[in-house]
């Protein structure tokens, strides 16, 4: 049972530290949302916005200009977070790899072997709190923007709506908390 259990956490916290960094790496946490018919479809992401042309399907990208620019506050906050959710999963990914029963590091000592499930467990569910903030910061302020818009009868010609980036965060950060619960609650 303890070794199943192990074995799941792993397969989920390795899963859900990929889906952080595809979230954080890839450019479509906003995309229009229009209901005309468009010719292009746009996302924006934390790194870089593009537009990608309908009919040819031809994608091209302009690069924020740079890390240290003045940027808006959810962007730089959620790269931020993401980044340090990412650093922290990729971290318990690595010490539960050493900690698994089927490993045979620190074989002769099952002692450190559990310290080092229960560590991997509580980095993740760190990276986990850290990673859904910084989701729901980005989501929460794309949707005020929004309202904003709409409450004051400004159309720009596009809004935007969460793109699947943001929701492939949350989705990490919650796959990253599940297993910090299996690795700390329930496995031993």
């Amino acid at each position: 049972m303890r070794a199943a259990l192990q074995v799941t956490a792993f397969g989920l916290a390795l899963l859900s530290t990929l889906f952080l960094l595809l979230a954080t790496c890839t450019d479509c946490w906003m995309v229009n949302a229009d209901d005309s018919l468009e010719v292009s479809h746009k996302c924006r992401g934390l790194w870089r916005e593009c537009v990608t042309n309908m009919q040819d399907g031809v994608r091209t990208c302009d690069q924020y200009d740079s890390i240290l620019a003045d940027h808006p506050v959810k962007i730089v906050v959620t790269r931020t977070l993401m980044i340090s959710a990412d650093l922290l999963a990729g971290l318990a990914v690595a010490t539960l790899v050493l900690g698994l029963d089927c490993i045979t590091f620190l074989k002769e000592d099952p002692g450190a072997k559990v310290k080092m499930c229960r560590g991997a467990g509580v980095t993740l569910g760190a990276a986990g709190i850290l990673g859904l903030i910084g989701s729901v910061w980005y989501a929460v302020d794309v949707y005020v923007e929004r309202a904003m818009l709409v409450s004051h009868n400004i159309f720009l010609g596009v809004h935007y709506d969460f793109g699947w980036s943001c929701w492939l965060g949350m989705a990490g950060s919650t796959g990253c908390f599940v297993a910090s619960v299996l690795l700390t609650c329930c496995l031993y």
